[in-house]
């Protein structure tokens, strides 16, 4: 009997992964980084966009996106990626990529705001969004209340960042700001984004999420101005 084999075949996943797009381009950035005077060197951490707060103060907005991707040292990278790995593509496979990829940039970016506000330190990592996605999950949770599967990672997750938390607290290098915040916006966009439209007075409560959001932002961003901006001038 002759098969036929198709040499033609892709290598590439059948379905486009979010998940899979943001873990590859920390790891570019890392090595790129590793090329340019190592990710732990402060200049070259400015440089690629970490969250430093007097450049933030004096415009460049886009730090505050930037390090999602950006990690500090090699243990960094590798506790965070592999992080990204199993819980991004579980929570991808819920949400779907268009509201995953919504959820994990909303959570980073206000936990860099909310740590460009209360911490002076330069700060990176995709914590702030993996919190974000932690904080995602069990908002989950809480609308399904009688899917035994999601009810079960929503009692995992809580458990694992409750613990994050309590440990981050006695230790210097973590940006405890940054992670609270990226829960904050990881719970504030699941319900703004993802919240099942089940009923129309749940539009009412998606609205007040979004103001929510929106609010704290604004206040994170002004109180972070006007620390660092008084400091500098």
């Amino acid at each position: 009997m002759m098969r036929s084999y198709n040499t033609k075949r892709s290598y590439l996943p059948d379905k486009f992964s979010v998940t899979h797009l943001f873990l590859a381009t920390q790891i570019v950035i890392f090595l790129l980084m590793t090329l340019n005077g190592g990710s732990t060197n402060v200049l070259t951490l400015i440089l690629f966009g970490a969250k430093f707060n007097p450049a933030i103060a004096q415009g460049e907005w886009w730090r505050l996106i930037a390090p999602m991707f950006i990690h500090i040292g090699f243990t960094h990278i590798l506790v965070n990626s592999i992080t990204l790995y199993y819980l991004g593509t579980q929570m991808e496979s819920l949400y779907g990529s268009l509201r995953f990829a919504l959820i994990y940039l909303l959570s980073g970016l206000m936990g860099n705001l909310m740590s460009f506000a209360f911490n002076d330190s330069i700060s990176a990592g995709a914590s702030t969004s993996l919190f974000g996605l932690f904080a995602a999950a069990i908002v989950l949770g809480r609308q399904f209340p009688y899917n035994s599967g999601i009810q079960q990672m929503a009692r995992s997750f809580t458990m694992l960042i409750f613990l994050n938390f309590f440990f981050g607290f006695f230790s210097a290098a973590v940006d405890n700001f940054g992670h609270l915040g990226g829960a904050l916006g990881g719970a504030l966009a699941a319900v703004f984004i993802a919240m099942p439209r089940t009923a129309k007075s749940q539009n009412g409560l998606r609205l007040l999420f979004l103001v929510i959001y929106f609010v704290s932002a604004i206040f994170f961003a002004y109180t972070g101005f006007m620390r660092t901006g008084f400091a500098l001038y």
